[in-house]
């Protein structure tokens, strides 16, 4: 669901852009209450896991469409609202600048669609009501499926109505609607059913984790070495060789597109775009999670992505190195968090 330039005007971009940034300062001013020297690991972590498993399109039975993890329901479980909104907002920025997943214009709109649902909605008023009582694989596998779908429906809802205030005539509301809600309710489903598997997993083997989380507190004296490890196992095995399996139909957004214009690109003669698109040909050196080509190797690549699995060490590449610039970037800014929370009890 990571939309391209194409779909917002330079309006809609901008105004998601800074809503998404004020919710983002926001964060930042509230995970200082959570945040210790264990809490940034886990956050890197989690962020590097959540790029792995986006890049595993799964199949969709009977639609010729596909779907990927959003993950941002499993990083405001583990992590909580505020520190797993700043993750996803890593993680969609690796991904724009880096491998031209998703558009720089259109960043602050799926920060908006990924993360604020999930972590400031589907989480506190729906996940937490089901767990409020008391945690049990049970309520998390109900909790997890409910707030999953809920979150994506919401997620898929927003980007209908952004192209309709964008004023992208080729995708008419209605239409575009009734297919984008369905199959995102598929795809929730299966995303609810991972999440669940996940978390079930760390509450089995550290369920201090989920309840300090659930109540808003550090991590403290909480042993987490033991899931850093397996998080960073999961993470060179998904991303680097699960990646392979990849489904290569169009995702569920892509595949509205076709079934309501025709085709998954838009085209746009705004210069706002033409610079911005100039900018992210730059920065991503591993786009579309493969090595750039050039106009000898490009039908030899386009054959052997008709194979499957896709074996190729370009997957493989994007993968881990995707995981390590997200724990990097996650790392730094969990750190200048941190420092400042220093300073700020120095001072007082």
């Amino acid at each position: 669901m990571h939309m391209a330039d194409a779909l917002i005007s330079p309006i809609v971009g901008g105004t998601m852009l800074a809503t998404s940034g004020g919710i983002t300062a926001y964060s930042i001013k509230k995970v200082q209450n959570v945040i210790d020297e264990k809490k940034i690991p886990l956050m890197g972590v989690m962020g590097a896991f959540v790029f792995a498993a986006q890049m595993i399109n799964f199949s969709i039975p009977g639609t010729g469409s596909s779907g990927h993890l959003g993950g941002g329901m499993l990083l405001a479980i583990l992590l909580g609202p505020h520190a797993g909104f700043l993750t996803m907002a890593s993680i969609l920025l690796i991904q724009a600048l880096f491998f031209g997943d998703g558009g720089l214009l259109a960043y602050g709109c799926n920060v908006f669609n990924l993360g604020f649902y999930t972590c400031f909605l589907a989480y506190p008023y729906i996940y937490k009501w089901f767990t409020r009582k008391g945690i049990n694989s049970k309520k998390i596998f109900v909790a997890s499926l409910i707030s999953s779908v809920i979150g994506l429906q919401l997620g898929s809802l927003s980007v209908v109505i952004e192209t309709l205030l964008s004023g992208k005539t080729e995708l008419p509301f209605g239409t575009f609607f009734l297919l984008m809600q369905p199959i995102h309710l598929a795809i929730g489903i299966v995303e609810g059913l991972v999440t669940a598997a996940v978390v079930t997993f760390i509450w089995k083997y550290r369920p201090e984790i989920l309840e300090r989380t659930a109540k808003g507190k550090a991590l403290a004296s909480t042993t987490i070495s033991k899931v850093i490890i397996a998080l960073l196992v999961a993470v060179v095995i998904v991303g680097g060789f699960f990646s392979w399996f990849a489904s290569s139909s169009p995702d569920g957004l892509e595949w509205s597109m076709e079934k309501t214009a025709g085709t998954s690109e838009l085209e746009t003669s705004s210069e706002i775009h033409e610079i911005l698109a100039n900018v992210q040909s730059r920065t991503a050196f591993l786009p579309d999670y493969d090595f750039k080509t050039n106009g000898e190797n490009e039908e030899q690549d386009m054959k052997s992505e008709d194979k499957w699995p896709s074996v190729n060490s370009g997957t493989t590449t994007s993968g881990i190195v995707g995981g390590l610039l997200t724990i990097v970037l996650i790392g730094a800014t969990g750190y200048i968090i941190n420092l400042i929370k220093r300073r700020r009890r120095k001072i007082s």
